[in-house]
């Protein structure tokens, strides 16, 4: 995520925090300060959400660290001022192994409220509880806070708002019954709805909530369509998509060539050859950074792209999607039997999508 910093490691998972989450720490001194209240307690303050943010990074490694289990690593953690992002290798598609996951982080809230209890008293009556929390955070009332904060975290990530925890709870439960893509469009419908509210209520309480709400739509329909696009790529292997017509350049031509070959087709994407042998890759972002920095007669082999990407021509579609997902601007090579069979790119893999599930869409019609 752009405009992340790196904190450190822990099981070999690097966390990151994002620059934004300092804007939060200025918020809470600022509504301290408006409020009349004195430094120690703007400092109580601050290191209460401090403390909360290392429990979302608990949090989240309890995602983590359950994933692990089902041999799926986690790429990183980002803490964010609206909560934490564990960004994992590709979600357990078996219901019971994304239920685990799932509930996972939620209960790690749970056990660090349950762990404080064991060190508070809570008031008898609710007026007696708002009363000790009327004055803000301070060093009497912090582990209560603390405690608080935890229960409703849990509570909160269990509202079955997917992609949040409780809609993923949701989409494993569908799934036990239902095909994952049916499961996933359910679920994200729910908690788009859910998302609405969250936006509603954001007007009249709280700021983070319309973050929050509008991350989940945008997050529920990303990951309802690209479990529909797997679902449609089912069955299929990538030599049923592969380009056996595509634009080579040699690497030793100069960056003239390929601003040429832009303009006179509609080829976006090169393979780069040496003595008939793929060395790397081109696409046209490349082409217009180094025609500004280092002008066209500039050779290719110094701005080309080396890190080649290779497939496997028999490999499931379904099983790559992340991959090619990951590498969209890139064209990755093709290989059968240890020779170069083609190339694939995002473009041609979603018109494959489309024009298929226009195919299914039109066979259930004449049903």
């Amino acid at each position: 995520m752009k405009g992340s910093y790196k904190l450190g490691k822990v099981a070999g998972i690097g966390i990151f925090i994002h620059w934004s989450f300092s804007l939060l720490i200025l918020f809470i001194i600022f509504i301290n300060y408006k409020s009349g209240h004195n430094t120690i307690q703007i400092i109580w303050s601050v290191a209460f959400i401090l403390c909360i943010f290392i429990t979302v990074l608990l949090h989240e490694l309890g995602h983590a660290l359950a994933a692990k289990k089902y041999n799926i690593l986690t790429k990183d953690i980002t803490l964010l001022p609206i909560g934490g992002l564990a960004r994992l290798e590709r979600i357990p598609e078996k219901p019971s192994e994304e239920l685990i996951v799932a509930l996972a982080g939620p209960m790690v809230n749970i056990t660090l409220a349950f762990i404080t209890g064991f060190f508070i008293t809570i008031p008898d009556t609710s007026e007696k509880l708002m009363a000790e929390l009327a004055n803000g955070v301070n060093a009497h009332n912090f582990l209560v806070n603390f405690f608080l904060v935890n229960f409703w975290l849990a509570l909160f990530n269990l509202i079955p708002a997917f992609p949040m925890d409780g809609g993923r709870v949701l989409r494993a439960l569908l799934s036990f019954k239902l095909q994952r893509h049916v499961a996933t469009r359910i679920s994200a419908r729910i908690g788009q709805i859910l998302a609405l509210a969250f936006i509603f209520f954001g007007f009249f309480t709280s700021p983070f909530l319309i973050f929050i709400g509008i991350f989940v739509i945008i997050a529920a329909q990303i990951e309802a369509d690209n479990t529909e696009s797997k679902f449609i790529l089912k069955g299929f292997k990538i030599h049923d998509v592969i380009m056996k017509d595509y634009q080579k350049i040699d690497a030793n031509e100069k960056v003239k060539k390929a601003v040429k070959l832009i303009l006179d087709s509609q080829n976006k994407k090169f393979l780069i050859t040496e003595n008939d042998i793929a060395v790397g890759t081109l696409n046209r972002d490349q082409i217009i950074m180094a025609l500004s920095k280092k002008g066209d007669d500039e050779f290719i082999y110094n701005v080309m792209d080396r890190n080649l990407i290779f497939l496997d021509s028999d490999s499931l579609l379904e099983n790559v999607f992340e991959l090619i997902q990951e590498n969209k601007s890139t064209l990755m090579l093709v290989m059968e039997n240890n020779k170069l069979a083609g190339t694939l790119d995002i473009e041609n893999l979603m018109e494959f999508i489309l024009i298929n599930e226009v195919k299914i869409n039109k066979a259930h019609d004449e049903k």
